[in-house]
């Protein structure tokens, strides 16, 4: 049974009834799923299920047999080390067990002061091992796929395949940046000869265009980072029937194409960005239109789908349950060759300028960053068929986020500002103060120390991510030991960093990706401070 982000979160408790009320409360007070197990053989049944912890009192480890919780840990694959939290009753007898490997020891009496920094630090080492299974779960897909190795020819061939494919990745950035930039700088020259000629009129229009062209460029480069599965992806249950309304659906589609709809009744729910998501369904529904410019038939269907144990199909996905959405039209249909060519990025049947060629890429790096996969069926005169497989979601619905605070809640609110660009620097500086924030900033962590170490008021960090020397995680870290609460909000343009915040950030931290608008990091700044 694979297991899901619900089971991989979770702590398991073996611990007196007592003990283990207590322990279940205080987890309870911040959201983690706890389970008692009776006994040592059902925690280790359960920690097969999967776990973030194991937190177990001494005392059962000494009124029973211990041999389904000994042979679940000494029989941890390679990629597993348990984090077990031994809450040690200093009058139990005997020493702990050394079987039960990577053990921190809390004494008892306790309280959540104590424990929850355990917990946290052990929750984060557990993800960074379910991660690693993840990539080795990836590897083992591609070496199975891949074979037996190429020859010596076969490798020179693929090598210059790639050359190629990355020379026409550069050259369609380049074409695409180019049109772009020249739009952005073309709308600043001209605001400044008509200010500088007194002439205001028309001003919005030229503004409008030039900011159009950055939010295009934005989405360019989500579209790249899609391709290459390193997007920020801000994971969680979505359930597909809204997505798949017909209102919305059809506004999308041109009059002379049919729309119909083929639903499970007990569609389960998936593991995704829902925008993301949105915007792979809305590439599918554009290619599928522009393959039936006479009109036709257009098919949605979505259905469960359960992947067998040890089970490898032409999706090399991994046993478990996913949703299957499928797109499909009655069009002109692929050949062949256009068929293997069809996720790469900048490949385009279409005339120059009427398509980039990242909208199947960008569906291609979106299934495989949410573990998932894309399949493509077409043949020339019988249509078009794409699958679309997500991960089903076990866990609850994600409670709905707090209201952002308006700016008359934060008036007067302090935020240091770390951030070593001279230019954003002091667009960010200047926009917070002018939206109520008392801002100063700083060009290094180095600086940034002095202030945090002084009795100035600080009350959130806002630090870019790659700063010269010490980064901004590393200069949050220090920050917390100087002032324990402090809340700290990260910028980033880094891909790396965005795909991995669930393991980047720790509590009462926050990271929003470059390019943002002004107006999204005031709101976010405003929520951090808790004015609302």
């Amino acid at each position: 049974m694979a297991s899901s982000l619900s089971t991989d979160e979770r702590a398991l408790i073996l611990a007196p009834t007592g003990v283990a009320t207590q322990t279940s409360a205080i987890l309870a007070s911040v959201g983690i799923e706890c389970l008692c197990a009776p006994d040592a053989a059902t925690m280790g049944a359960r920690l097969g299920e999967g776990a973030g912890v194991a937190i177990i009192d001494t005392r059962t480890l000494h009124r029973g047999p211990c041999a389904g919780l000994q042979d679940f840990i000494a029989q941890q694959p390679s990629w597993s080390d348990l984090p077990v939290l031994l809450l040690n009753d200093p009058a139990a007898l005997g020493p702990p067990q050394p079987w039960l490997g990577n053990v921190v020891m809390l004494d008892t009496p306790f309280d959540g002061a104590r424990m929850l920094p355990l917990i946290d630090v052990a929750l984060r080492s557990r993800r960074r091992q379910y991660q690693t299974r993840d990539a080795l779960q990836d590897l083992q897909r591609r070496l199975h796929t891949a074979g037996s190795e190429p020859n010596a020819t076969e490798r020179a061939l693929r090598q210059t395949q790639k050359m190629d494919a990355i020379g026409q990745l550069a050259a369609g950035v380049a074409h695409d940046f180019n049109n772009l930039l020249t739009s952005i700088g073309g709308s600043f020259e001209l605001i400044d000869r008509r200010l500088r000629q007194g002439r205001a009129e028309g001003l919005d229009s030229v503004l409008h265009r030039g900011q159009e062209a950055v939010g295009r460029a934005a989405r360019l480069t989500h579209r790249l980072l899609a391709f290459s599965s390193r997007q920020s992806l801000a994971k969680q249950r979505v359930d597909l029937r809204p997505l798949l309304d017909v209102q919305r659906l059809q506004a999308q589609l041109s009059q002379h194409v049919q729309l119909t709809l083929q639903l499970t009744d007990d569609l389960w729910p998936v593991t995704a960005d829902e925008s993301q998501l949105r915007e792979a369904l809305d590439n599918l529904l554009q290619n599928a239109c522009e393959a039936m410019p006479n009109g036709g038939v257009l098919r949605i269907e979505a259905d469960n789908r359960q992947i067998a144990l040890q089970r490898w199909d032409d999706t090399g996905l991994p046993q478990g349950d996913y949703l299957c959405l499928s797109i499909i039209d009655d069009g002109q249909g692929m050949s062949q060759v256009t068929l293997e060519h069809a996720f790469e990025p900048f490949f385009s049947t279409k005339p120059v300028g009427q398509g980039i060629g990242l909208g199947l890429s960008m569906v291609y790096g979106f299934s495989r960053q949410s573990q998932g996969h894309v399949a493509l069926h077409s043949r020339i005169g019988h249509g078009t068929q794409v699958d679309l497989y997500l991960p089903r979601h076990l866990g609850e619905a994600a409670s709905p986020p707090p209201r952002s605070a308006g700016p008359r809640q934060v008036k007067g609110r302090h935020v240091l500002l770390v951030e070593d660009d001279a230019h954003v620097r002091q667009l960010l500086c200047q926009t917070l103060n002018e939206a109520g924030f008392v801002c100063q900033s700083r060009c290094d962590a180095s600086a940034a120390l002095q202030v945090l170490r002084s009795s100035q008021a600080v009350d959130l960090l806002l630090s870019d991510v790659g700063l010269p020397g010490m980064n901004g995680r590393q200069l949050a870290e220090i920050a917390r030991t100087v002032r324990p609460h402090l809340p700290v909000l990260f910028i980033t343009g880094y891909a790396e960093t965005a795909m991995a915040r669930e393991a980047f950030l720790a509590p009462g931290m926050q990271l929003i990706c470059k390019p943002f608008e002004l107006k999204q990091l005031q709101e976010q700044v405003a929520h951090m401070l808790g004015a609302g």
